[in-house]
């Protein structure tokens, strides 16, 4: 196994079997699955389709019905190299009394630090997930985005090498949406790999560099995001303080078609919603009290 290569998985297959022993689910079914260091990997699918198995039997939880998988060069069933690793479930299961600087204090004692080392870390984490001002709260009263917030602070207590995340922008709104996409670009420029599992096919978008499609179990698709979106039967131009027109319009159509292919469309690009709704939010703190009023016809 290449040092390069931090997960690999060698027909990996996981049958889920009834009281009897029966086979009743086949949930991942011969997976062969390189992740290189460095990287941000993206599992995506629909429900069902393996990816949580896929992350359980590489964290040890599950045990594969046949395969292999090795993380670090160490069978997935080998404890000693969860040390390395920091997992965000999609429902992190937290102690609802506790609140956060006790919450990250007790993961950091599972992990043997001092307890210097747990408050100068805690601290660190707290205001890098945001939750500073609500550090001595209860996370009973958290939000759901709050306790993802804090799930992802005890994911990070030990400085893993591997991040795995689950579903990680579940329950967060557009703006902390963002935050977490930035904060998945953060770890991988401080050397960091990432695996990620999704649904939401836009956030697999906009931070992954390779994924991973499965369906029913089965690998259906593997290649780098960039790659796999193109459409090379289409070619797309972009130009800046040109305006539209008609004349401009018959002069592109005329060049596109002398050279075989024809002018699908002519207008202005479009942002997407959440950029958008980023740029109002942006808007709104810095013009306080300004509002929407309807125009005037």
């Amino acid at each position: 196994m290449s040092a390069d290569i931090l997960i690999e998985t060698r027909h990996l297959t996981k049958v889920y079997r009834d009281f009897w022993g029966r086979p009743k689910k086949v949930a991942l079914r011969a997976l062969n699955l390189q992740i290189e260091r460095g990287e941000v990997f993206g599992l995506l699918g629909p429900n069902g389709s393996g990816k949580t198995t896929t992350i359980k039997l590489l964290l040890g939880l599950l045990f594969p019905t046949e395969g292999e998988a090795f993380l670090f060069g160490r069978p997935a069933s080998d404890v000693a190299k969860n040390a390395r690793i920091g997992y965000l479930p999609e429902e992190p299961y937290l102690y609802r009394f506790l609140n956060a600087e006790e919450t990250l204090d007790f993961y950091g004692r599972l992990f043997n630090m001092p307890a210097a080392r747990r408050r100068q870390r805690a601290a660190e984490l707290i205001e890098l997930v945001g939750l500073t001002a609500d550090r001595k709260r209860v996370l009973r009263e958290y939000s759901k985005g709050m306790r993802q917030r804090i799930g992802l602070a005890q994911a990070l207590m030990n400085d893993p090498e591997l991040v795995i995340l689950d579903e990680p922008t579940s329950g967060l709104d557009p703006i902390g949406t963002r935050w977490m996409k930035d904060l998945i670009h953060d770890l991988q420029r401080r050397g960091k790999t990432v695996l990620m599992c999704s649904h939401r096919l836009d956030d697999v978008q906009d931070v992954c560099d390779r994924i991973a499609i499965l369906h029913e179990g089965e690998l259906q698709e593997l290649g780098a995001v960039r790659t796999l979106l193109q459409d090379a039967d289409r070619v797309e131009m972009q130009a800046s303080g040109l305006p539209l027109s008609e004349e401009l319009r018959q002069d592109l159509e005329a060049l596109v078609q002398k050279y075989g292919g024809r002018l699908d469309h002519l207008g202005h690009p479009t942002t997407t919603l959440e950029a958008l709704f980023l740029r109002i939010v942006a808007e709104s703190k810095a013009h306080p009290g300004r509002r929407y009023l309807p125009s005037q016809s």
